[in-house]
């Protein structure tokens, strides 16, 4: 689960041993676990608020593990143990109370957090008498007349609130899928900056990342790098999944957001900058980005339609966001979520890629599919810098940069001055609206 705001998964993955015990996972509808984590630890006939209490500790102990990827972030491939030496117990094909499944279906999208806090609350519990919740003492506290709440309060403190009907969603591994490398832009790379600057309040050689832009810049592939080198993993300043786990490793450990006296995740730390997914009724320059590939890609397969790029996800995106899920297999219901966005990307890549003879003349002028940013080199830039020359000629505000393949700060500069004059947020980087713009304006100049 990506660091966010936490969902309920549809199953978690339960390995029926200790962590590196060579046993089976099984994967459990999410409140059949629950239910049988219940009827495993706790007594059907204990005063229901107590019962209530303990559920409440067990559904925010599972997911937390599963929001902060506890053991898949270690290398394993499974969410939870049922070992009660290191989680809750689970045992197989067990009877399920009735009452248990009752209160269950209740309250198994509830969870505990800490006020100001987003990731589930590490809530810790043994049978007596420990740091975190006490079973038997719940029993106690319910028999005084204690609520729920106030059982959980007497525990783990008066600053927990307890979320109420969590939407229900798969459970995806965070890992994007693809390597994140220079040039890639999305709330991944955004979550991977956050980190490694946590990161490197603990360990100071990691160079700050100076702007969270979710844009993967130089500043972000140096320290990818330096992160890297302090943890023995290979220097290529790409987030493959190796590196990916690792520095979810260690922010976690950093921040202690698997136990009771944690750092926390704040509600700002998660909030997003790029949206999960698009769909009918949103608007926006993702929606022109969005429009722009699916308008490429149009014009080499005549099934999808060509539709306006208007920053506006209406019927005619649908449309065609429909149609290329068909093309490509994907499930069809006209939202742009990860998978249906990493196809299309790859869609693009594999046509610039593999142009027929007669386009070869002009791959030149189509975006290259992917952000050019600070600390991009190559033919692709000197490119660019052709481009920009050209502008500058004819645009006095525009300034002229070297033609050296060098993607620094004079040509950012360059960039953002250009994107000022064509109402554009001005960062500095070339993505496929700001490419587009430019090599019209070039085409118009030297026509």
């Amino acid at each position: 689960m990506a660091t966010g705001t936490p969902y309920i998964p549809e199953y978690i993955t339960v390995h029926l041993g200790t962590p590196s015990s060579n046993a089976r996972n099984v994967k459990v509808p999410f409140p059949d676990y629950i239910k049988n984590v219940a009827s495993s630890e706790i007594y059907p006939t204990w005063p229901e608020n107590a019962i209530r209490a303990n559920i409440y500790a067990q559904i925010s102990y599972a997911l937390n593990r599963v929001y902060t990827e506890y053991y898949r972030s270690r290398g394993y491939n499974f969410d939870i143990t049922n070992s009660t030496q290191y989680d809750q117990s689970y045992i197989p094909g067990r009877d399920i109370f009735e009452n248990i499944s009752r209160i269950v279906d209740d309250i198994f999208n509830d969870y505990v957090v800490k006020q100001g806090q987003v990731q589930p609350y590490f809530t810790q519990y043994c049978a007596d008498s420990c740091e975190g919740l006490s079973q038997w003492g719940t029993v106690a506290l319910a028999n005084r007349g204690y609520t729920p709440y106030r059982i959980l309060q007497n525990y783990y403190g008066n600053d927990i609130n307890i979320v109420n009907n969590a939407p229900i969603r798969a459970n995806v591994e965070s890992y994007p899928g693809t390597p994140l490398r220079l040039g890639d832009s999305n709330e991944e790379v955004r979550e991977i900056q956050r980190q490694l600057n946590r990161i490197g309040l603990n360990y100071p050689s990691i160079p700050k990342i100076p702007e969270l832009t979710g844009i993967f810049d130089a500043a972000t592939q140096n320290a990818v790098r330096q992160f890297q080198k302090i943890f023995n993993l290979a220097q290529d300043g790409i987030v493959g999944k190796q590196t990916w786990y690792k520095i979810k490793y260690i922010y976690n450990g950093i921040k202690g957001l698997s136990e009771l006296y944690s750092e926390g995740i704040t509600i700002s730390e998660a909030e997003r900058q790029f949206p999960q997914v698009l769909k009918s009724g949103d608007r926006g320059r993702y929606v022109q980005v969005l429009q722009y590939y699916l308008n490429f890609l149009g014009f080499f397969n005549p099934k999808l339609p060509q539709i306006t790029v208007d920053g506006i996800f209406g019927k005619e995106t649908r449309d065609a966001v429909l149609t290329f899920q068909n093309l490509y297999g994907l499930t069809v219901d006209g939202i742009v979520g990860r998978n249906t966005w990493n196809q299309i990307q790859n869609a693009y890549n594999g046509v610039i890629n593999s142009l027929p003879s007669q386009y070869k003349a002009y791959k030149s002028l189509l975006y290259p599919g992917y952000i050019i940013t600070t600390g991009a080199k190559g033919s692709v830039v000197r490119q660019l810098q052709t481009y920009i020359n050209v502008i500058a000629d004819n645009v006095p505000s525009v300034p002229r940069v070297t033609v050296d393949g060098d993607y620094g700060t004079n040509t950012a500069n360059a960039v953002r001055a250009i994107q000022r004059l064509n109402g554009l947020t001005p960062n500095g980087q070339v993505g496929p609206l700001t490419w587009n713009t430019i090599t019209d304006q070039y085409n118009f100049y030297n026509s």
